[in-house]
């Protein structure tokens, strides 16, 4: 691949989960390494971005944040599109945020376009009191095959691992982004963004 283009590889991540189990806070922890205690709910769609190097190799994840309450779900189904790893989040404390995780798989089963998509469970905010033991999160992941990690947005424990081990998985993945390094996976143009009830914000990155 040549080391002309913008970026090596750029890479769809999608957050998926309940209102309130703070992906936007997740987001914010890796992104700005910052940490809000209270979020505005995520109307439709908001886009952020951030590079890693993995091995080498630049990355450009573009990373799709989720509206979790089910009056947006129909906005959000094309976000589904092209996507190459989807985070599903839980709240440690809220045992029926990873019971409706199951909607959340069915959901982006039906929809992704890549079947080989990485997944990675996160069972967020274990700075607060437990009520889901880690071994049914764990559980969880194994029954759908897919990689699992706890985290606290507040701390920023697990949060960057948690995105590095889900780009190393998509990166060792054969055939799930080599084709597809073109920056139109992760654009979505104002216009687009604005009809789906989101925001979108798109900068280009270059290797050093």
């Amino acid at each position: 691949m040549s080391l002309t283009m913008d970026c090596v590889a750029k890479l769809k991540i999608l957050l998926l989960g309940e209102s309130g189990v703070g992906k936007s806070s997740i987001i914010l922890a890796f992104t700005k390494g910052d940490y809000q205690a209270q979020f505005p709910a995520t109307i439709g769609v908001d886009y952020n971005h951030k590079i890693m190097d993995v091995n080498g190799l630049k990355v450009k994840l573009g990373i799709w944040d989720t509206a979790g309450q089910e009056r947006y779900r129909t906005l959000t189904t094309s976000f589904y599109r092209e996507a190459h790893g989807a985070i599903l989040v839980y709240d440690v404390s809220e045992p029926k945020t990873l019971a409706k995780l199951n909607e959340w798989v069915e959901e982006l089963q039906v929809y992704t376009t890549n079947k080989n998509i990485v997944c990675l469970v996160v069972g967020n905010k274990i700075d607060k009191d437990r009520a889901v033991p880690r071994e049914h999160g764990q559980a969880f992941a194994q029954k759908h095959r897919m990689l699992f990690i706890e985290s606290s947005a507040k701390t920023q424990e697990g949060i960057h691992l948690a995105f590095e081990e889900l780009t190393q998985k998509i990166i060792e993945t054969p055939g799930l982004w080599e084709k597809d390094t073109s920056a139109s996976n992760i654009r979505v143009t104002e216009e687009e963004a604005r009809e789906q009830g989101g925001s979108c914000y798109e900068t280009t990155c270059s290797i050093k």
